[in-house]
């Protein structure tokens, strides 16, 4: 009996579904019960934290802000407007996503769509990650090269079976809906 294999194998943690797609694809980083965010929901949210920041901005700066869209003046000798402008813009959404992110975990955007960001094992999201996390969502801000990243993006969260765009894999994150998480990963989520 010693030399053949046995009919019976023991699964540690997890179930067969898991145990399937550890061995297919090397690891399983979901957390027990947590759905998926789709990416429509992420995009969406996305959308609204845009909006948010940019409607304060436009408030701020009395809508001085567009400047920083202004195609005429970036050609222009005043382009270095152009340019404050757009620092502003990159800087006020780099501290709007970090600090959403450590006081709530999540944006105001992710809250009202009701999605939460967690680690692959489903502990919370630490300061480092999020200033990561944020750093990289600004990518998503530039002309042209949001298209082309977003649409890349979206395509590799479909593929995958986490629901992970590569921003997700490189920090170590999930996100998943919110009230489908387990009890101890939604402790830091407000």
């Amino acid at each position: 009996m010693a030399n053949h294999d046995s009919p019976i194998s023991i699964q540690r943690g997890g179930n067969l579904a898991k145990a399937i797609v550890a061995e297919k694809e090397g690891h399983w980083s979901v957390p027990d019960g947590a759905i998926l965010s789709s990416g429509t929901r992420r995009v969406a949210s996305f959308s609204v934290d845009v909006i948010i920041v940019t409607t304060i901005l436009m408030v701020l700066t009395r809508s001085m802000i567009r400047n920083a869209w202004n195609i005429t003046m970036w050609v222009s000798s005043d382009f270095h407007h152009s340019l404050a402008y757009s620092m502003v813009l990159l800087a006020s959404h780099w501290l709007y996503w970090r600090i959403t992110g450590v006081v709530f975990s999540r944006s105001l955007g992710q809250r009202m769509f009701g999605i939460a960001i967690v680690c692959e094992d489903g502990s919370g999201v630490t300061s480092k990650m999020w200033d990561t996390r944020a750093l990289g969502k600004l990518l998503y801000m530039l002309p042209i090269l949001n298209i082309i990243i977003g649409a890349y993006e979206l395509a590799r969260i479909s593929q995958r079976h986490t629901h992970q765009s590569n921003l997700d894999l490189k920090v170590g994150t999930i996100v998943a809906h919110a009230n489908s998480l387990p009890p101890a990963s939604r402790r830091n989520i407000k």
